[in-house]
């Protein structure tokens, strides 16, 4: 029966010069980068660039990790900063409508949108939808609370704020979370009826 590593023990092997295992790491995590990213992004190929970028700058940075985190929060902390990176450099970009990629795109999200319809039946299609209609901020205590199950404290180091701060944040995501759902919901509750 194989021993499965911590991620410490992955890291120090990285640092060996064993970078292989480094991809060990990138399959644990990369699940809740990509869903952190798109809490921000709310763009498919804008989350999977940012995701990208954020293991990139997590390798190259490997050598600075000091173990007073876990490596979760230290690696949500460069997609926190990474994503609002390039949030700020993508509103910097402006795009004319008559580009060719833009009309490529508007019919990509049409055919995206289609998709999507089949797709609504499920109760994680309609948290997922909720949770995108939060702002950045709130979706990302909702992400890193439960999906990525950070603590309070931990959370706060992503953020870079007190956890008493992150815990109010927390509660009041919730209630906008709630209506979110609530709101989504209601259209479901009349197609039954």
């Amino acid at each position: 029966m194989q021993h499965k590593q911590s991620d410490i023990d992955l890291i120090t092997e990285v640092l060996s010069g064993n970078t292989a295992v480094y991809s060990e790491l990138v399959k644990r995590h990369q699940r809740f980068v990509f869903t952190l990213a798109m809490r921000f992004s709310k763009s498919r190929e804008d989350a999977e660039e940012i995701a990208q970028d954020c293991f990139v700058k997590a390798y190259k940075a490997l050598g600075t990790y000091k173990q007073t985190a876990k490596f979760s929060t230290w690696l949500y902390t460069i997609t926190y900063t990474t994503s609002m990176s390039f949030l700020r450099k993508k509103r910097l970009d402006v795009q004319s409508i008559d580009d060719e990629g833009s009309i490529l795109q508007l019919e990509n999200h049409s055919s995206d949108f289609n998709a999507d319809l089949i797709e609504k039946k499920s109760g994680y299609v309609y948290l997922n939808q909720a949770i995108a209609l939060l702002s950045a901020d709130d979706a990302s205590i909702i992400t890193l609370f439960y999906q990525a199950e950070q603590s309070l404290e931990e959370i706060g180091k992503t953020l870079n704020m007190e956890s008493n701060t992150v815990k109010v944040k927390l509660h009041r995501a919730r209630i906008r979370l709630k209506e979110k759902l609530q709101y989504l919901l209601k259209d479901e509750v009349k197609e039954l009826l």
